[in-house]
C-alpha cells in the first residue's frame, strides 16, 4: 500500500524514508504543503485585522474549501490547511489548531472558543513504533450549528452532531450525538438541548423577552 493510501485509509505510516518512487514524490509533495502551510499561517497572523482582503486571500490559499463569512482571529494554526473543509459562517476565537494530517470536516454556523486543538493524527500506545516515527490519521466531522468551549481537544476519527455544545476543557474521544450539551474528560453527554433552552441560557437566567418575539 502506498504512503499517500495509509494515510488516507487510517493506517499506521513514517512520513519519511520510503523506497519506491511514488511514495518519495509524496514526501516532497506533502512536505511542500506543510511548508507552504505554515507560511500562510505566519502571513495571517501577520496581517492586520482590519485587513479583510488580505485574510480572505490567505484563507483562499490555505483551506482546502470554505464557504462565506468564514473568521479566524489570530492566531490560527494548520498543519496542512488543505486537508480543513469549512461551510459557511464559521468562527474561530483565538488560537485554533488543526492538525490536519487527514481530512477534517466543519460545517456552517460552527463556533469555536479560544485554544480549541483539532488533531486528526495519533500515534501507536507501544513506543516501538513511535520511536519510529509512526502515526496514523482519522478524519473529524463537526456537523452544522456546533459550538465547541474553550480548551476544547477534539480527537482523531471524532464526530460530532449537528447543534450540539461541548463544554469548555473537554477532550472529546469518542462521537458526539446531535443536539446535546457534552462534556469532561473524556467528553460525556450529560443532556439534550430542548426547547426550555429557547427560554433559559443559564440556569435561572432568562433569555431577553425581545429574543423571543
Amino acid at each position: 500500500m502506498s504512503l499517500k493510501e495509509q494515510m488516507r485509509t487510517g493506517k499506521v505510516y513514517v512520513e519519511f524514508g520510503h523506497s519506491s518512487e511514488e511514495d518519495k514524490a509524496y514526501e516532497i509533495e506533502t512536505e511542500n504543503q506543510r511548508q507552504l502551510a505554515k507560511d500562510l499561517c505566519f502571513d495571517y497572523n501577520n496581517t492586520r485585522p482590519t485587513n479583510l482582503e488580505r485574510k480572505n486571500e490567505l484563507l483562499d490559499q490555505l483551506l482546502g474549501s470554505h464557504g462565506s463569512h468564514i473568521w479566524m482571529e489570530a492566531p490560527i494554526h494548520f498543519a496542512y490547511g488543505s486537508n480543513t473543509h469549512m461551510g459557511d459562517h464559521v468562527y474561530a476565537n483565538f488560537n485554533l489548531t488543526v492538525v490536519d494530517d487527514g481530512e477534517c470536516h466543519i460545517g456552517s454556523y460552527v463556533m469555536f472558543a479560544p485554544n480549541v486543538v483539532i488533531s486528526t493524527t495519533g500515534h501507536p500506545l507501544h513506543p516501538s513504533f513511535r520511536d519510529k516515527g509512526a502515526q496514523f490519521s482519522l478524519p473529524v466531522t463537526i456537523k452544522d450549528h456546533v459550538w465547541i468551549g474553550s480548551n476544547v481537544t477534539i480527537m482523531p476519527g471524532v464526530t460530532i452532531g449537528e447543534n450540539s455544545v461541548i463544554g469548555a476543557g473537554s477532550v472529546v474521544t469518542k462521537d458526539i450525538p446531535a443536539n446535546v450539551v457534552a462534556c469532561g474528560v473524556p467528553c460525556r453527554v450529560m443532556r439534550e438541548i430542548t426547547d426550555e433552552d429557547k427560554i433559559y441560557y443559564r440556569p435561572g437566567m432568562k433569555i431577553n423577552e425581545d429574543w423571543n418575539k
